[in-house]
This record gives C-alpha cells, structure tokens and sequence, in this order.
C-alpha cells in the first residue's frame, strides 16, 4: 500500500530521499553498534558500561523505531498509541534493575 502513485519513469521523488535516510539510518545504527563493542572492551569504563550500553541501546531502539517501523512518516497518533506502552515496559525494566541491585548487594 504505497501512497506514492507510481510512474513508468520509476520511483516518485520522495522513493529516493527515503531509501538515502534508510542506508544513512542504517549506517548510524553499524556505528552505534560498533561503539558497543568498542566500549566493552575498555576497561576504563567499567564503572560506567552499562549505562552507556543502555543510552546507546536507547539510540539504536529509537532509530529502527522512528525509520524501519516508519513511525516518522505516520501520524502523531501511532506514536500516541505506542510511546504509553513502551514507558510501562521502561518502568518494568528500571524497577526490577533496582531490585536485582539490591538482591545482589548483600552478598
């Protein structure tokens, strides 16, 4: 279901906009995946790994679902529907991280 009317010269003018934003958004989410791995292996940054794990993961997350799941080029209300959902899950995973901190500080 493509909203752009197709002609016998090819792709509308904006077919070959989106396929650029989608192999720059693709390079982006290589580089922030590279950054990962990068930043796992320094041991430096131990104190902070998996904060900055998290924010990039965040990045990346944020990415495929703006572009990929083409929520950038819908209306305001998909984004509506997802975002409450996605806080409760958001929620979920920091209540049962702090949980998980204090279970293991006692040993």
């Amino acid at each position: 279901m493509n909203p752009q009317p197709q002609t016998a010269d090819g792709p509308g003018p904006h077919e070959e906009s989106r396929t650029l934003a989608y192999v720059v958004v693709a390079a982006l989410l290589a580089v922030l995946t590279a950054m990962e791995v990068w930043a796992s292996y320094i041991h430096a940054l131990i104190p902070i790994l998996v904060p900055l794990l998290l924010v990039l993961s965040g990045a990346k997350f944020a990415l495929v679902v703006m572009f990929y799941m083409h929520l950038r080029y819908d209306s305001w209300t998909f984004s509506a529907i997802f975002l409450p959902p996605l806080l409760i899950a958001l929620t979920v995973v920091v209540v049962l991280v702090m949980l998980m901190l204090k279970f293991f500080s006692g040993f």
